[in-house]
């Protein structure tokens, strides 16, 4: 009779039993099943201790050995496989990394002034082209009103002369060309006014949830000083640096298990790739990774830390 351990060679039935005798008996679970004969069914060994402490105790000896005993009974054709299969399950291989928000924005306005109005507070959600924030801005609406009353009147004095100089010749045609200068002129400064008006107020770039406004109504704001924070966390990026050798195997657009800590635990994601870093960095021998998961019911809270399986 003879016996396969681990699929490495033939072996006797002695052969067995001193190596499950030996002191450095491997951490391992016995498990043997019958195969070679119609009439044996299989059999097998119920794990014989707890994950990863691996079968020295006597316990475990005294089954394997008298598996060995009743193997010996058995007809001498049949062929007996037994595997020493390791207590402890191979780890599954993953990749730390970091979620952020799609759209992270801080916004600022381009002037100074005093804020006079929040028209939004933190946590509530803006659409694109909100005005969350507003500058003191009477001398920038009387001067964009002045300059449309002198456009309105160049273009009345335009829009005359053409008139004239078409139906009855009585203007030359340069003073028709001086009036359509003059209006064109008018114009451009009621653009740049209705510009120094709108720059008076802070408004949404996107579509995101408001997270700071840094000033209170009364308050000075510096030129570019960071007033308010928005983010949409409706989809989010996760962020790891791999090992290249996982890299390599990786595709664009490739779906991939994600797990993200959560306040009620490990929360499972699907992420797409949509970014390979080309090079790897040559101090760490990392690559960069970057695949984006949708949110939109908001579980994932943007800046918790998760892993990349790379199963």
């Amino acid at each position: 009779m003879r016996w396969i351990i681990n699929n490495w060679a033939s072996t006797e039935v002695g052969s067995v039993s001193a190596l499950l005798n030996k002191g450095g008996t491997p951490r391992c679970d016995v498990r043997a099943d019958f195969s070679g004969a119609t009439n044996i069914r299989p059999v097998e060994f119920a794990p014989l201790t707890s994950p990863g402490q691996g079968c020295h105790s006597a316990t475990s000896l005294l089954r394997a050995r008298r598996f060995l005993y009743y193997a010996r009974i058995l007809p001498a054709a049949t062929v007996f496989i037994l595997t020493l299969a390791s207590g402890r399950a191979a780890e599954v291989p993953s990749s730390a990394g970091i979620t952020e928000p799609v759209l992270d924005v801080t916004l600022s306005a381009p002037v100074a002034g005093i804020v006079t109005a929040r028209r939004f507070a933190e946590g509530d959600f803006v659409k694109e082209g909100d005005v969350i924030v507003e500058l003191d801005k009477k001398l920038e609406e009387l001067e964009t009103e002045r300059r449309k009353l002198v456009r309105d009147q160049k273009w009345n004095d335009f829009d005359a002369t053409r008139k004239l100089f078409t139906t009855t010749k009585g203007v030359s045609k340069e003073d028709v060309e001086k009036k359509e200068v003059e209006f064109k002129v008018a114009a451009v400064e009621y653009d740049m006014a209705a510009e120094q008006l709108r720059r008076r107020q802070v408004i949404a770039p996107l579509a995101g949830t408001v997270t700071e406004i840094t000033l209170e109504v009364g308050e000075a704001c510096q030129p570019y000083q960071p007033l308010v924070r928005i983010v949409d966390v409706r989809r989010c990026h996760f962020i790891t640096n791999l090992e290249a050798r996982f890299g390599a195997g990786l595709k664009m657009g490739q779906t991939m298990k994600l797990e993200i800590a959560g306040g009620s635990g490990t929360m499972a994601v699907q992420g797409k790739i949509i970014f390979l870093s080309p090079v790897v960095d040559a101090a760490s021998g990392l690559q960069r990774v970057k695949l984006l998961f949708d949110n939109v019911d908001g579980k994932v809270q943007p800046g918790v830390a998760g892993k990349l399986i790379l199963e």
